[in-house]
């Protein structure tokens, strides 16, 4: 089968960052689906597993990717929720072989049905940030789904990346919360705006100020998406007594003991960590996936795809990874056809 994997960690401008190859169909066994692969989208996690090591000396490629939408092809002797045929969608563990290959091997429990009103690419966007942003807002922030008067604020730093996309869709949808996102240039504002934010501040300048003029001084919740080396010192004034600060990035390092005497919550959010260690609730994902498709075939989620190229490769999958990492990617790119 066709797959695009590494050899070797280099920048994405090297030419043999990634590259085309050949890899052997895998078997299903246990819970495994095996996943004829339809389209594929990239995220920043993609980019940071292609900078660690490659594979030793005479070993085949690396296959990297996450999110996938596909049709069912083989199912293994334990799977009882899907069978050949089916259409899904879903994001990998972080441990198995990537999704960037004709054909995938995936838990069941981590896959959901495909929104019957998308396309494959249109589909393939959704997974990953999906699950991100609902366990973030649902299980980190502990946020209670549904439209009870919320007096309090979130603020997504990084909004128009996928998971912001994501993010402020669900909690304007799903909750009362008031949304406050943030982007710097007048695309993505406008695009934080088209997925319902209330406000949109910039995050490149200071938060306080634009803060206080919208008349949310303090927040009670804050998603730090992007940037938190460059933004944490400003939250322990900024989140509200009792609030909760949770992020997905990797900075350096966090003080975090200005938290302390407003005893501000710090969670870590990521979505492999159920697939990871097969945590008893690991089907948790298999089910808010469906929840979020019927969400998007019933209108309420529109599909964060802003970029398709086409056929899934090499070059096009370099051409991918270097938007990621440009910092300029608006929601998600996403690769289609073989």
């Amino acid at each position: 089968m066709k797959a695009v994997g590494y050899l070797k960690s280099l920048p994405i401008t090297e030419a043999e960052a990634l590259v085309d190859v050949t890899a052997e169909v895998p078997s299903v066994t246990g819970r495994d689906l095996r996943v004829s692969v339809r389209a594929v989208s990239v995220n920043p996690i993609d980019t940071k597993v292609r900078m660690r090591p490659g594979p030793n000396a005479g070993e085949p490629a690396k296959i990297l990717g996450y999110d996938a939408a596909g049709v069912v092809d083989a199912v293994g002797p334990e799977v009882s929720l899907f069978k050949p045929g089916d259409e899904v969608f879903y994001a990998g563990s972080i441990t198995r072989s990537g999704t960037n290959a004709e054909f995938h091997l995936v838990d069941e429990r981590i896959v959901g049905k495909k929104p019957r009103s998308l396309s494959f690419a249109q589909a393939a966007a959704l997974p990953l940030t999906s699950i991100t942003a609902w366990e973030l807002l649902f299980d980190r922030l502990a946020v209670a789904p549904g439209k009870a008067p919320d007096d309090r604020a979130l603020l997504v730093i990084g909004g128009a990346g996928g998971v912001g996309s994501i993010l402020i869709q669900l909690a304007r949808r799903l909750t009362a919360l008031t949304v406050i996102a943030t982007a710097s240039r007048p695309e993505t504002k406008a695009w934080c705006e088209k997925l319902g934010a209330h406000h949109v501040i910039d995050h490149s300048k200071p938060l306080a100020e634009q803060l206080t003029a919208i008349g949310h001084a303090n927040v009670a919740l804050v998603a730090s998406l992007t940037g938190t080396d460059q933004h944490f010192p400003a939250m322990p004034a900024l989140i509200a007594p009792q609030g909760k600060f949770a992020l997905i990035d990797d900075p350096k390092a966090l003080d975090v003991m200005p938290l302390k005497y407003k005893s501000i919550a710090l969670v870590w959010e990521t979505m492999f960590t159920r697939s990871l260690y097969g945590t008893p609730d690991m089907i948790a994902q298999h089910k808010l996936l469906n929840e979020v498709s019927a969400m998007v075939d019933e209108g309420l989620i529109i599909t964060t795809m802003a970029k398709e190229l086409t056929p899934i490769n090499a070059a096009n999958l370099k051409q991918a990874h270097a938007l990621i990492e440009s910092g300029k990617s608006i929601g998600k790119v996403v690769l289609t056809g073989w």
